[in-house]
């Protein structure tokens, strides 16, 4: 291990502690006698998660993380309890000791934490993750929650919410004929 301060390639452990994702240890370079600290994981197989389409790829903890703070924008959480959820069901993928899992099985587990930790971050991550196909199963899976239940999975097709005819272009030149029109006077 290098020195951090001087590039030394000698030091000595002071100090090791066991903690949840590996050991810590303080260390002492032996020519500046500065001290400093590493960390050290157990590197592991990397998990593989198989998704819908059947396609493979890593399990990549920050995508989870981003969908999950998505979920949770402007909610009253604690500093750092995104991170936690992200970090808890990655644990719990590695403490299977499966080298793949399912995108489907991953998705259950954020929504099951969410639900304890936030009930509208919970909603929103499910309209995204179960792809609601109407009104009535966005309203089934908040009624399903206010009871204290588990909704089934909704369907694949989602709520079409650009009216029959209209595109996204089209509603964007509108709104800006309107503007124009309005500016123009």
């Amino acid at each position: 291990m290098n020195c951090p301060f001087c590039g030394h390639g000698e030091s000595k452990v002071i100090d090791s502690r066991e903690s949840a994702d590996g050991v810590r240890r303080r260390r002492e370079c032996m020519r500046c006698e500065l001290r400093f600290t590493t960390y050290e994981r157990v590197h592991t197989m990397p998990l593989m998660v198989a998704k819908r389409d059947g396609r493979r790829e890593p399990f990549a903890r920050e995508k989870l993380e981003r969908s999950l703070r998505l979920a949770c924008a402007k909610r009253p959480l604690e500093a750092g309890a995104v991170s936690k959820l992200a970090e808890d069901i990655e644990n719990e993928l590695q403490r299977v000791g499966r080298p793949e899992a399912e995108s489907q099985a991953i998705g259950e587990m954020a929504m099951e934490r969410l639900r304890s930790l936030d009930r509208v971050a919970y909603i929103r991550f499910a309209s995204v993750y179960r792809d609601f196909k109407d009104v009535d199963s966005f309203a089934k899976e908040i009624e399903a929650l206010e009871n204290g239940e588990r909704a089934p999975v909704a369907s694949v097709n989602q709520l079409a919410l650009i009216p029959a005819g209209d595109t996204p272009a089209e509603g964007r030149e509108k709104r800006g004929r309107k503007a124009g029109a309005a500016a123009a006077r």
